[in-house]
């Protein structure tokens, strides 16, 4: 399950961050790094990424990192992994039902991508392992 746990996470990390590629109005940084890498033509469908597509990839993002939890118990990744996922939702539903200023929303959503790719990358360079309960461990020393 943890490869799959992975795939996904990393398919709801890429998924919001291309997202925010299309939208020039609402996140300019972002849609500049886009447009310069060849991403530009995304823009014609800025109203479904900012909607639909970016807080969808988000929630895949952090039911991912739930999944994680259930599969490796790690607290400490759950935490970390799920507040960029948050943070990046908090921004784009602050941009669009405007109980945030945009500088405010902006910035949420900025440092929440930045998180969940940070995390992102923690998750390759040093995956996580399912921890031993004790009595696993007394079960497979006992049978050896």
């Amino acid at each position: 399950m943890s490869g799959i746990t992975r795939i996904i996470d990393k398919t709801g990390v890429m998924g919001a961050i291309v997202g925010s590629f299309s939208c020039a109005v609402c996140f300019p940084a972002a849609a500049g790094l886009g447009a310069a890498i060849g991403l530009g033509f995304l823009s014609h469908w800025e109203g479904l990424f900012v909607h639909w597509l970016i807080p969808i990839f988000a929630a895949v993002a952090l039911l991912a990192t739930f999944a994680g939890w259930f599969s490796h118990h790690r607290w400490h990744r759950t935490v970390l992994g799920s507040i960029g996922p948050v943070m990046a939702l908090i921004g784009v539903f602050g941009l669009t039902h405007h109980f945030l200023g945009k500088g405010e929303a902006r910035g949420i959503f900025y440092t929440g991508l930045v998180i969940m790719f940070l995390a992102a990358l923690w998750d390759l360079v040093n995956p996580a392992n399912r921890r031993c309960s004790t009595d696993d461990r007394e079960s497979v020393v006992g049978r050896g």
